[in-house]
């Protein structure tokens, strides 16, 4: 017997690690959206508030259908969803830079947005009931998503600035790769055919907990994708660098995520998920306002700080609102990970808009203001009680 838990632990592991660096490759196609922006701006002459409807696009259908997908894998197994989103996320990322029209550009974006919602809320489950030790597991699966990220700048650079949008197809490289280490985790994972999520499991769901919870992510998700969408050329703008700076700038929003989710995880385990979570907001209040107001070279300190504020609570979100929801993790992994992170590119074009009639300066500002309240919300939040925690089967 224990040689038998130990070969599945194994295998588990195995899978979790397979998953988690499948999920790097599918996260590389949310930061590339953003990473194309100011490639766009440059060779179509598009306006920022045109370029923020890029990102607009990836955020809008995904925000819309993530909790859809979320509620599906609540009553139906489908880890066949895992290559099939992720290959769909990249064909439209591919295909944005040799499209011919903006609005097929939008387009196909769009459906790359959609091939992200798919994956996330089955990918999150799976996760969870890999690592059913929670905070640790999670973050590791989290840090694939935010590796994708960080690369995800580097990867449309070496691209885009090499041979031009028109050598976007070169983006689908990823999505392969993604969509062969998935259906390899699925195979490891030796489902079950008798197991299947249920609508309801133990415990009682805390909606109210769950909603505030949300409303917390809403914020931290339009400072994030705000500053995705702008700072690479904000950073441009007030350090005089060139592609370089802006780039460089992205690279470090999004690669401190990864050691941020990480610490986050442990942090979690030895202070408690609410007490590390509440601590980050406060820290990404001041390290925002030094990205807009800090001087010269300084800025990417600050934009450092942001990352990690932004992304130590980033796996707490997921495994706090699996626990507020339990039976319905996959509903609860597409509002988390889905629908509240991808309402942040709702505001992305109010934020182009306004950098248009003022400055990038100027549209970045507000942002300071959404982690304070962001904080507020988490303040009257409890962590469950262990009887309303999920037990999660391995399919």
């Amino acid at each position: 017997m224990p040689r038998c838990r130990e070969a599945r632990s194994v295998s588990e592991n195995r899978s979790l690690t397979l998953l988690s660096v499948g999920h790097a490759c599918v996260d590389v196609y949310q930061g590339a959206v953003a990473a194309l922006v100011p490639f766009f701006v440059a060779e179509r002459a598009l306006s920022y508030a045109a370029a923020s409807g890029v990102v607009l696009a990836a955020s809008l259908l995904s925000s819309v259908v993530q909790p859809l997908f979320g509620a599906l894998t609540d009553r139906w197994a489908m880890p066949w969803l895992l290559p099939l989103s992720a290959l769909t996320a990249g064909a439209g990322v591919a295909l944005s830079g040799v499209v011919g029209s903006y609005p097929l550009t939008l387009a196909v974006v769009a459906v790359s947005g959609i091939g992200v919602a798919a994956y996330h809320p089955e990918a999150a489950r799976a996760a969870r009931a890999l690592a059913p030790g929670g905070n640790r597991g999670m973050g590791w699966f989290a840090l694939g998503g935010n590796v994708g990220f960080a690369l995800a700048p580097l990867l449309v650079a070496a691209v885009i600035a090499t041979g031009g949008l028109d050598a976007s197809p070169l983006l689908a490289v990823p999505a392969v790769a993604g969509a062969a280490l998935c259906a390899a985790a699925v195979r490891g994972s030796r489902p079950d055919p008798a197991d299947r999520p249920r609508a309801a499991g133990p415990g009682r769901a805390d909606w109210p907990s769950f909603l505030r919870l949300s409303g917390a992510v809403v914020c931290r998700s339009v400072v994030f994708v705000g500053l995705s969408a702008f700072v690479s050329s904000y950073v441009r703008e007030r350090t005089g660098g060139g592609d370089v700076a802006g780039t460089a700038a992205l690279c470090v929003l999004y690669a401190g995520g990864a050691l941020g989710t990480v610490a986050g995880g442990r942090l979690a385990d030895r202070f408690g998920r609410l007490m590390v979570m509440r601590g980050a907001y406060a820290l990404t209040v001041l390290a925002v306002a030094g990205v807009v107001l800090a001087p010269g070279p300084t800025v990417y300190v600050f934009v450092a700080l942001t990352s990690a504020g932004l992304y130590v609570p980033f796996s707490l979100h997921v495994t706090l609102g699996q626990d507020y929801l339990p039976g319905r993790v996959g509903t609860a992994s597409g509002v988390t990970l889905g629908l509240t992170v991808s309402v942040g590119g709702l505001a992305a074009p109010a934020l182009g808009a306004l950098a248009d009639a003022a400055s990038l300066r100027t549209a970045l500002l507000p942002l300071v203001v959404l982690p304070a309240l962001g904080g507020l919300l988490l303040r009257g939040l409890t962590e469950p009680t262990p009887a309303t925690r999920p037990r999660l089967p391995v399919r």
